[in-house]
């Protein structure tokens, strides 16, 4: 087997050379992923800054080891940082990764996911699962295993299923309906969101989403574990469905487990389509989002530009409402050309309305004007 020498962050690592990035790699590691784990750092520096105390980390699926030995080398007041992978070649390699990059506050083990989360029960603040595809079966473990006061970090490569292409998988998997259409994305992200928070909800813990970003193939969560049968039932009032008109493009939030969902759009009449159970609350923190941009110039990362065009524009979105309008998407409804995103972000402005780009889409608004409001912008700038 031939290897590579790779320099991430702070830390070198070795891996093997392959042609294609796959699950059946002797070794998995995923060169696309380097922004993942660059935000993936400032996030857990952010928290543990917040937490001030030490932290204990499970990287439950450390392929090479990259991710779990970044955070024990790069996130001052680490005591212990757990590589975990079923794969006795990617544990071996992972071990020597550990000593070439002289730590010891890492520790590199071979066993199931589950089980580790399992058998460790209380033991991490942090438990960061990201798997090749879904994370669904590995929730439940990490629900009943992570401490109080707590941090999950969640990956899912299913956007396939999340986002509605294949509708069955997702309703299999997440147990929720996805909606394909211009902000799927966002609908995904928040289809897991919400998936996470009915599974915490079985042993009294409720999340705070602090972060979240959907990006290239991938979705990525980070939330705060809360505790108490009081904060889990008023967490949970956040879950609800989004109903979506696909004739006139018009959405509508309903909150609750079980709400009274009309069955056509009260503009045109056409039969909506629902997506959920999901969460349609808050999926940004602005203060720890604001945090996290404070630390970033202080960090050594390659993707530093990245990082901070993310946060920013994730930053901005924090506190907007569920959704948002692609003004492509509108312009083919009313049959003409786009205009200037920023002429329309002017004129909903002058409306009274909050208005802002989304990192979901480029051609995305976020904003709580309604959409008589939007489409009127459009028509002033193209008269």
């Amino acid at each position: 087997m031939e290897f590579l020498q790779v320099q991430e962050g702070q830390v070198r690592i070795k891996i093997p050379e392959f042609e294609k990035v796959t699950a059946k790699a002797p070794v998995f590691f995923n060169p696309v992923m380097e922004l993942n784990r660059d935000l993936s750092v400032t996030a857990l520096t952010t928290y543990r800054k917040q937490k001030e105390e030490d932290i204990t980390i499970c990287d439950a699926f450390g392929g090479s080891g990259i991710r779990g030995i970044r955070y024990a080398k790069e996130i001052e007041g680490v005591s212990l940082a757990v590589v975990n992978d079923l794969n006795p070649l990617a544990v071996e390699l992972a071990k020597e990764n550990i000593k070439n990059n002289e730590l010891n506050n890492v520790k590199a083990c071979r066993e199931d996911a589950n089980l580790i989360l399992r058998k460790c029960k209380g033991r991490f603040d942090v438990v960061d699962i990201d798997p090749f595809g879904t994370p669904a079966p590995y929730v439940e473990s990490a629900a009943a295993s992570i401490k109080a006061g707590g941090m999950i970090c969640i990956t899912a490569t299913d956007t396939s299923a999340l986002c509605g292409t294949y509708r069955k998988p997702c309703i299999r998997k997440y147990g929720a309906k996805p909606l394909r259409n211009e902000y799927c994305h966002e609908t995904g992200l928040r289809i897991l969101a919400g998936f996470l928070s009915r599974t915490f909800s079985k042993y009294k813990k409720c999340l705070e989403f602090q972060f979240s970003h959907s990006t290239e193939h991938y979705m990525r969560l980070y939330a705060l574990v809360g505790k108490g049968a009081k904060n889990t039932d008023e967490s949970l009032e956040n879950l609800g469905h989004i109903a979506y008109c696909p004739k006139c493009l018009n959405r509508q939030v309903f909150k609750g487990i079980a709400p009274r969902i009309s069955f056509n759009c009260p503009d045109c009449g056409e039969v909506w389509n629902i997506a959920g159970p999901l969460w349609c609350g808050e999926i940004q923190n602005s203060e720890f989002l604001s945090h996290m941009l404070d630390m970033v110039p202080d960090m050594e990362i390659n993707r530093k530009n990245e990082v901070t065009k993310l946060l920013e524009k994730c930053l901005a979105e924090s506190g907007a409402p569920p959704t948002f309008y692609d003004v492509h998407a509108v312009c083919r409804k009313l049959k003409i050309s786009a205009p200037s995103m920023e002429g329309v972000m002017n004129l909903i402005k002058k409306e009274g309305y909050m208005v802002t780009r989304t990192h979901f889409n480029p051609n995305g608004l976020k904003t709580d004007a309604p959409l008589s409001i939007i489409e009127n912008a459009i028509n002033n700038l193209n008269n």
